[in-house]
């Protein structure tokens, strides 16, 4: 499955698609990685580099941070290339900038298209309690994960999954069968087939207050286990409380921790014997949930 001779373009992001970029290097020549801008992150707000760009040093391979991927062809220079490859890059890529290459572009996307289109759908998967997911692998073009089919694997979910490790086995399944994949992509043993659109779904960038839930009509048991899977480990589910007449957030998080802002991580039961006061709250959310 070794193709040294085929030279590839990384775009992507997050530490979850670090192991998809270690197996390109491993069987491929990657010839540079594009990820995003190095962003204010921690207490401090210091500039810190995304995981991606991290591994790409560590192998050292050229790294393009353009702010807006207009500027790869007005202010950036892509080394020639034979295929891209796109893991949660995070950016929607315009079609001249895909046309670059030969082969096209291969994005790697953790949902069953034509379902769930879109930035969130591993969120969006658990959020709506489905007992399957998948990774899905396109040939993309300029719309946004609209491109043909070239391979599917279907992946069962577990209860306690959760929007983390869903990340992170999703990718790690979807490097192990990638250089098959491209293989079989290159030598045109693949035959690209093209999504249903009538059948496709889509989904939102999900912000903080998704996970909010209001304590005077909090959400049933079912919606309430749902949530707190697909927001671990960011929104999570969170609301704010009164303890010793201030008000602080509370987040619910998987195997039923608390977290009072600004201390440890606690289970439910030992939260309530150091808050004794607020057993009716909690017990109200846990009960209705």
């Amino acid at each position: 499955m070794e193709n040294k001779k085929l030279k590839i373009i990384f775009f992507g992001t997050p530490k979850e698609v670090v192991p998809v970029l270690e197996t390109l290097i491993k069987y491929f020549d990657v010839v540079a990685v594009v990820t995003v801008p190095d962003q204010k992150a921690g207490r401090k707000q210091l500039l810190t580099p995304s995981p991606v760009k991290v591994a790409a040093q560590k192998y050292k391979i050229p790294v393009i941070q353009p702010e807006k991927l207009s500027h790869i062809t007005s202010h950036f220079s892509l080394p020639a290339s034979d295929l891209f490859v796109v893991a949660a890059y995070g950016k929607l890529i315009p079609n001249e900038i895909l046309q670059l290459p030969k082969l096209g572009a291969i994005n790697i996307h953790p949902s069953l298209l034509p379902n769930y289109r879109g930035p969130t759908p591993i969120q969006t998967t658990l959020f709506n309690g489905d007992q399957t997911s998948g990774v899905t692998f396109i040939k993309m073009d300029e719309e946004m994960d609209h491109g043909p089919i070239l391979h599917q694997m279907p992946i069962t979910l577990e209860e306690t999954d959760t929007f983390d490790w869903l990340m992170k086995n999703m990718f790690a399944q979807a490097a192990e069968i990638l250089p098959h994949v491209i293989e079989e992509y290159v030598s045109g043993k693949i035959k690209p087939q093209p999504q249903d659109n009538e059948k496709a779904t889509y989904t939102k960038i999900i912000t903080k207050q998704d996970g909010y839930i209001d304590l005077e009509n909090p959400p049933s048991k079912d919606k309430f286990d749902r949530m707190v899977h697909a927001y671990f480990p960011w929104p999570t589910v969170w609301t704010k409380i009164n303890i010793k007449n201030q008000e602080v957030r509370i987040k619910f998080l998987p195997k039923n921790m608390l977290q009072v802002e600004g201390k440890n991580l606690v289970n439910v039961n030992d939260f309530l014997n150091g808050y004794p006061e607020m057993k009716e709250i909690i017990r109200k959310i846990y009960a209705t949930t």
